[in-house]
């Protein structure tokens, strides 16, 4: 087969190292891919965002099966373009990516089928945001909308940082057309587990728990980004929250979505909180998570394009989908300074340096290529992956690896994981 994966991060390497693992791709491409990618794939220089593009390249290169990693083109409406022009896709079509484009439509979905989630309220209007602020209780958290790169949620403590914040996203737009509406919700107090979803318009097969730390500081500080480390299994996904979350959260979104009429074909993530009430569902994705990608995938078990076809082809209830019992932890290398300001361009070392052991991996997220050497594109630089029989020999093996790899701002968290010592 040929296959074409659309993204330039770290989930779409580590989605390319697994389709390059099954005997059925021949030969894959990645639009724009990176300079990590490029190990796997051809990479091809069209952005996720030229649709028209990427099918006309799709129909010329006769791509068997188009694999959409990022959420943008998802919500834009990429599949459909894609499915138009009779390219097979794996990934929501635009109606059905809304459960990640809106967070107001998401959210209305919950209340109307009774899927556990915190109270909220929608907004369009600053000053009736403001009002409604004036009578709530906090910490509150409010949420533009639209897409905004993981970083559109504001956790505020009291009213000054709550007015701070409507300002922040309806006034002055931080996050763009994603602050045009607003959700204000309770603020949910418990451990964040996130947990991945193969779904095929009716059945839904959870892969293996992961946990994100999204602060860019150690000890939780600092600004959010898009994800500085994470690890797998959650020792706090226990089978009695697994069980829970199948009746109430998981089966039901999938019907919800297909009452709706929008049926999903693709990824859910499902953001949980695990709180004294039971699990709540925090947000939904409808794609791989950055890092998540990085430690469920290399973990997996099955040929990934098997599981694709049939979440294409409705026969997602005949695959077993199966995990290795081990753990895996990611640790993200960044550029100093992100997420707000930081320098690129610096030529990275040491990479050669995985391929000399089983069970680590250095997933790209900012490289490219610069007179025939990989030097820093990002923000996020790499996603040092690696394995061990349980979490904390996976943690060990994680930060051993970061040390093979050098650039002249490198800067990472420390206490990736801390949680596991906790659990």
């Amino acid at each position: 087969m040929k296959i074409l994966i659309v993204g330039s991060g770290g989930r779409e390497h580590a989605i390319a190292a697994s389709v390059a693992k099954s005997p059925k791709a021949d030969k894959i491409y990645c639009a724009p891919g990176n300079a990590g990618i490029a190990e796997y794939a051809e990479c091809v220089d069209i952005g996720a965002m030229e649709f028209d593009k990427l099918a006309a390249f799709a129909k010329e290169n006769e791509i068997d099966l188009c694999i959409v990693g990022m959420d943008d083109p998802l919500v834009g409406g990429l599949v459909d373009v894609m499915e138009d022009a009779g390219i097979r896709t794996f990934g929501p079509r635009k109606n059905a990516a809304i459960l990640e484009g809106s967070k107001a439509f998401s959210k209305d979905l919950m209340k109307k089928y009774n899927i556990p989630t915190a109270a909220y309220e929608n907004f369009t209007d600053s000053d009736k945001a403001l009002e409604y602020l004036e009578k709530a209780k906090f910490p509150i958290v409010l949420k533009a909308d639209g897409l905004a790169l993981g970083k559109g949620v504001l956790i505020c403590q009291n009213l000054e940082e709550a007015k701070e914040g409507v300002k922040t996203i309806m006034l002055d737009k931080k996050f763009g057309t994603a602050g045009n509406e607003m959700v204000i919700e309770e603020f949910m107090t418990g451990r964040e587990v996130s947990v991945l979803s193969f779904v095929d318009g009716k059945t839904i097969k959870t892969m293996t728990s992961a946990q994100d730390h999204k602060r860019a500081g150690d000890g939780d500080t600092g600004l959010n980004t898009g994800g500085m480390g994470t690890f797998s299994p959650s020792p706090f996904y226990t089978k009695e929250v697994e069980e829970f979350c199948e009746k109430y959260i998981y089966q039901p979104t999938v019907d919800a979505m297909a009452a709706e009429g929008r049926p999903f074909k693709g990824v859910i993530f499902f953001g949980l909180m695990l709180t004294a009430d039971g699990p709540k569902v925090l947000e939904y994705n409808a794609r791989f998570g950055d890092p998540e990608a990085q430690v469920v995938l290399p973990r997996m078990k099955n040929d990934i394009i098997d599981v694709v076809e049939a979440c294409i082809d409705g026969t997602l209830d005949q695959i077993d989908l199966q995990f290795e019992d081990n753990a895996a932890v990611c640790v993200v290398l960044a550029s100093d300074g992100y997420p707000v300001k930081y320098d690129k361009g610096f030529p990275i070392k040491g990479l050669d340096e995985f391929k000399k052991h089983e069970g680590y991996y250095c997933f790209h997220a900012g490289t490219k290529f610069d007179n025939g050497q990989i030097v820093t594109n990002g923000g996020r630089v790499l996603g040092v992956t690696a394995k061990g029989k349980d979490l904390k020999e996976a943690r060990k093996n994680a930060y051993a690896a970061t040390e093979w790899v050098e650039f002249e701002n490198k800067y990472m968290r420390h206490d990736i994981g801390k949680a596991i010592d906790e659990a």
